[in-house]
C-alpha cells in the first residue's frame, strides 16, 4: 500500500513527489522546513516494512482517538486510509506524505498536552500548558518503534490510566442502560418503605455503592450504601438522602461519563513532573494536600474563592519559597477601594481594625484622610492589619509569589471549614490545619518543627521561615477524580468551570458513547 508507482522515469517520478510535498506543506512553516532538512523524501510512502509500521501504528492511534476523549472526526482515520488507496500518482502521494504527518503532529499535540487552550474557555484558568515541541516529535518518532511511541505520547500518570478505565466502565454501563430510571422521590430517610426506596436501592446497585439486596425497606443496610454514595460525592455522610443527595443520585450516568472527560483534558494540561512532594489544591474538594512520591501524606479542609467572577480563585501551578509567621495582611487595591473606601466615605472610623497607610508604608491618621474628596481611581492609600490572633490571615501564610496574589493562610474565621460548600474567600485559600500544614513541610529541614514554629509564633512578631527545598504548588479544578483506593470521585462544578469546557470539548466533536457491538 502506498508505494510510489507509475509509468515515468523513476527520477520524474521522485521529482513529482518532492514537489507535490514542497507544495503541500508550504503553509506550514515548521513543516515544511523539516521536509527541506530531509531533502523532501518521505516519512510514509513506501511500501518497506518501516514505512508500513509507521502508518499502520499512525493509523491505529487515530482510530482510537475517542478512547482518550478526543474528537475521532479532528483525526478522520478512514478518511485517510480512503486516500492512501486512492494515491496512485506520485503527485497524489506527495501530498498524501504531508496530510499524515499533519495528521501525527495535531493527534501528538492533543493527546499530549490537550485539545483546548484553557484560558480561552474560561479566563480564570490561568494554567501555562507545557507544549511540546511539534517537529522533534516526528523527528523521534522517525527513530523509534511507532507503536511504542505513540502508545507513550498520552499522561503517564496514574490518574490519567484510572480515569481511562473508569470511562470504559462507563462506556459499557451506558450500552446496558443500568442505571435505570432516577428517584422519583425528592428525598428519603431512614424507616421509609415502597416504591420510591426500590429505585433508591436499585440505582446504588446499578453504581455500585450497594450489593445485592431485596430489601423494600430503608434499612441500615441501604443507609450504608446511601453513606458510601456521599462520601464518594464529598457530602456529608449521615446516611439519609436528603434533596442535596437524591440530586447528586439522579444525575445522569452519561453527565459523569463527560465530567470524566473533562477530567481526562485537564489532566493533559498538566502533564509534566508535579514534583516528588508537591502541595495539590482541588479547588471542588475544598481541600489541600501534601503529596509525597504519589502518596498524600498531608491533608486539610479548605476554603476557596466565592462564586463570584471578581473572587473566584484561579487555577495555576506554581512554587510555594518561604511562610510567614505572624503575618500581616496587605489588603489588596481591590478590596480597598471596592469595599472599604465607601465605609470610610460614610464613616471615617469604619474597620478600625485596619490602619491606613501612604505611599512609603507609614500610618496616616484617620483624622487626616477625607475619603469623600477621593474615587476608587485616585484613592491614594493602602491598608494593613498587623499581626494577631484576629488578622485576616490568621497566624501563619504559605507563599508562592505570583501575580494574581493568591496564596494559602490561616483564618480566624474557622467555622467556615464545617460548611459542607466552602466558597467564601476572595480568591486565595483558607486553611483548616494551617500549624499542622506547616509542621508538614518544615519536617524536611527542622528536627523539631512543631517547637520550631511555636517559638517563632509566640514572640508575636512577623517571621519569614524559607524552605530550603521549595514545593511546587498546584490549583487545580477536578469535579471527577480517583480516591487514595483508585475509586471515583465526583465532586460538584462550583464555578460552573467543567460545564463550559464539555462545552467547548462537545464543539470540537469530542462525544459520550456507548460501548458498540
Amino acid at each position: 500500500m502506498f508505494a510510489l508507482v507509475g509509468t515515468a522515469p523513476a527520477q520524474a517520478q521522485v521529482t513529482a513527489f518532492r514537489q507535490a510535498v514542497a507544495e503541500s506543506a508550504a503553509q506550514d512553516e515548521e513543516l515544511a522546513a523539516f521536509y527541506r532538512g530531509r531533502d523532501f523524501a518521505p516519512v510514509w510512502a513506501g511500501d518497506d516494512s518501516a514505512a508500513l509500521a509507521r502508518r499502520n501504528a499512525l493509523l491505529t492511534a487515530l482510530s482510537n482517538a475517542g478512547a482518550h476523549g478526543l474528537p475521532e472526526q479532528r483525526y478522520n482515520a478512514e478518511d485517510l486510509v480512503a486516500r492512501l488507496l486512492a494515491a496512485k500518482t506520485p503527485a497524489e502521494q506527495g501530498a498524501m506524505d504531508v496530510a499524515l504527518s499533519t495528521a501525527f503532529l495535531t493527534y501528538a499535540r492533543d493527546v499530549q498536552t490537550g485539545i483546548l487552550t484553557p484560558s480561552e474557555v474560561v479566563p480564570l484558568i490561568v494554567r501555562e500548558v507545557s507544549l511540546r515541541p511539534r517537529i522533534p516529535a516526528l523527528q523521534t518518532f522517525l527513530q523509534s518503534n511507532p507503536d511504542a511511541f505513540l502508545r507513550a505520547l498520552p499522561p503517564r500518570s496514574p490518574e490519567y490510566a484510572r480515569l481511562m478505565r473508569e470511562k470504559l466502565r462507563m462506556e459499557n454501563l451506558l450500552a446496558q442502560g443500568v442505571y435505570g430510571p432516577a428517584v422519583q422521590a425528592s428525598s428519603l430517610a431512614p424507616g421509609d418503605s415502597g416504591p420510591d426506596v426500590v429505585e433508591l436501592r436499585n440505582r446504588l446497585i446499578a453504581m455500585g455503592h450497594l450489593g445485592r439486596t431485596a430489601t423494600q425497606t430503608y434499612d441500615a443496610t441501604i443507609q450504608a450504601g446511601v453513606q458510601r454514595f456521599q462520601r464518594a460525592m464529598g457530602l456529608t455522610d449521615d446516611g439519609t438522602a436528603g434533596s442535596d443527595t437524591m440530586k447528586e443520585i439522579n444525575v445522569p450516568l452519561d453527565s459523569r461519563m463527560q465530567s470524566v472527560i473533562v477530567a481526562m483534558e485537564r489532566e493533559r494540561w498538566v502533564n509534566s513532573p508535579r514534583g516528588g512532594r508537591h502541595i495539590w489544591v482541588n479547588l471542588t474538594d475544598f481541600t489541600a494536600t501534601i503529596v509525597d512520591n504519589d502518596r498524600v501524606t498531608f491533608s486539610t479542609r479548605s476554603v476557596i474563592g466565592a462564586n463570584d467572577p471578581a473572587r473566584q480563585s484561579p487555577e495555576f501551578s506554581d512554587v510555594m519559597e518561604y511562610m510567614v509567621i505572624n503575618p500581616s495582611w496587605y489588603v489588596p487595591r481591590s478590596i480597598v477601594v471596592n469595599e472599604y473606601l465607601p465605609q470610610l466615605q460614610s464613616n471615617a472610623n469604619a474597620v478600625g481594625h485596619l490602619d491606613v497607610t501612604d505611599r512609603s508604608g507609614r500610618v496616616v491618621p484617620r483624622g487626616s484622610v477625607n475619603a469623600r474628596a477621593y474615587t476608587a481611581r485616585t484613592f491614594p492609600f493602602s491598608m494593613r492589619q498587623g499581626p494577631s490572633e484576629r488578622n485576616a490571615l490568621g497566624l501563619v501564610k504559605f507563599m508562592f509569589p505570583n501575580k494574581y496574589n493568591i496564596y494559602l493562610h490561616d483564618t480566624p474565621s474557622k467555622s467556615l471549614f464545617n460548611r459542607e460548600t466552602r466558597a467564601f474567600s476572595h480568591g486565595c485559600i483558607r486553611l483548616n490545619d494551617p500549624f499542622d500544614f506547616a509542621y508538614a513541610l518544615l519536617a524536611k529541614q527542622e528536627a523539631n518543627p512543631e517547637a520550631f514554629f511555636q517559638s517563632r509564633l509566640k514572640t508575636g512578631a512577623e517571621s519569614r521561615v524559607d524552605l530550603q527545598e521549595p514545593v511546587p504548588v498546584h490549583i487545580v479544578y477536578r469535579t471527577a477524580f480517583t480516591d487514595v483506593t483508585g475509586a471515583m470521585q465526583f465532586r460538584r462544578d462550583v464555578y460552573g468551570r467543567d460545564a463550559a469546557i464539555w462545552e467547548a470539548l462537545a464543539q470540537t466533536g469530542v462525544a459520550v458513547r456507548a460501548v458498540q457491538g
